[in-house]
């Protein structure tokens, strides 16, 4: 339940406003229930709480239910920062599993076996029943099919996200590496890091056809970057070093500042291949005599017939008068 607070003179914000040249990142996505279930949790405490003043058929019962209900909800967490991440991209798969829906099964089990009595389990099933389904009101099902993948070919979809897979997993690596060196500063820095090279991450999953380009940055750079942060970890961990620490830091800025350059070269790669797509389109209608046809604009009306004897409608409808007789 706890959640980290940050303001101007934080550790990440300070590296943040004194970092130059970095690119706007996207934030983090949130979803708006995020918080949501840690307060069903905070609810259902009278369960932990009561099972110590009751026998041991009811300390059972009400702690197998706060322990469901409360790992109901963290799946259900789960599940909705899953969905703010789907939402998020552009091309992305579905969850491999259905978190909130787990949540939600698993809450009203914790709610039903909460609320058992002696010969009514039926109330019992239906105040569970009733748990998941307003469970599945408040925060929805979870999304259950892939979004942008249409036209995309799924073999270079699946290696894309193999070496997505393999990256995050150097990342969290060089977090955890990084955390045994108690500086806050340090750990902000890395988790910087880590957004830059999230960033290039989404762009190989928006273009799978630059993982040629980006291979060595997800591979071999990355793991460079882990073994490095190990190391220094454990040296500034024993020996507070600063040379070491300035070295590390300057270390992080010039591979940050390659994996922003690769980002910007697979945009404008999509820019030109845009432009080329574009251009042959134009090449065609061109050869079929089209270019221009839906903006061209009306033709002129044809000049009017001009005459001696040409009468206006007036003039045509206009009865003669008779001339005065003398």
């Amino acid at each position: 339940m706890a959640e980290r607070f940050g303001g101007r003179f934080s550790p990440g914000d300070l590296l943040r406003n004194n970092l130059p040249g970095g690119p706007a990142l996207p934030p983090t996505p949130r979803h708006p229930h995020e918080g949501r279930p840690k307060w069903i949790t905070l609810a259902a405490t009278p369960f932990l709480l009561g099972a110590f003043f009751q026998g041991a058929t009811g300390l059972v019962t009400d702690l197998a239910a706060f322990g469901l209900i409360a790992s109901g909800m963290w799946m259900t967490r789960e599940g909705l920062v899953a969905q703010a991440t789907y939402e998020a991209r552009r091309v992305a798969r579905r969850p491999a599993i259905p978190r909130k829906l787990f949540g939600g099964i698993l809450g009203g089990v914790g709610l039903g076996i909460g609320a058992v009595e002696p010969g009514l389990w039926g109330q019992a099933a239906l105040v569970g029943g009733a748990g998941l389904v307003l469970h599945q009101i408040g925060f929805g099902m979870d999304p259950m099919r892939d979004k942008g993948r249409e036209g995309i070919d799924s073999f270079q979809q699946d290696r894309a996200q193999r070496m997505i897979d393999e990256g995050e997993g150097y990342l969290s690596q060089m977090t955890d590496a990084i955390a045994r060196a108690g500086d806050r500063r340090l750990t902000a820095r890395v988790d910087m890091f880590a957004a830059t090279v999230r960033h290039l991450f989404d762009r190989v999953r928006d273009n799978p056809g630059g993982l040629a380009s980006a291979r060595r940055y997800l591979g071999v750079y990355l793991m460079g970057a882990r073994d490095a942060t190990i190391r220094f970890a454990d040296l500034y961990a024993q020996t507070r070093d600063g040379s070491a620490r300035a070295t590390y830091l300057a270390f992080l800025d010039d591979l940050e500042k390659d994996f922003i350059a690769r980002s910007d070269r697979l945009l404008d790669g999509d820019r030109d291949a845009l432009d080329i797509e574009m251009s042959v389109l134009r090449d065609r209608l061109a050869r079929e005599g089209l270019t221009g046809a839906a903006t061209a604009a009306p033709p002129e009306a044809p000049p009017a017939l001009q005459s001696q004897e040409a009468r206006t409608l007036d003039e045509l409808l206009t009865m003669p008068q008779k001339e005065p007789r003398r």
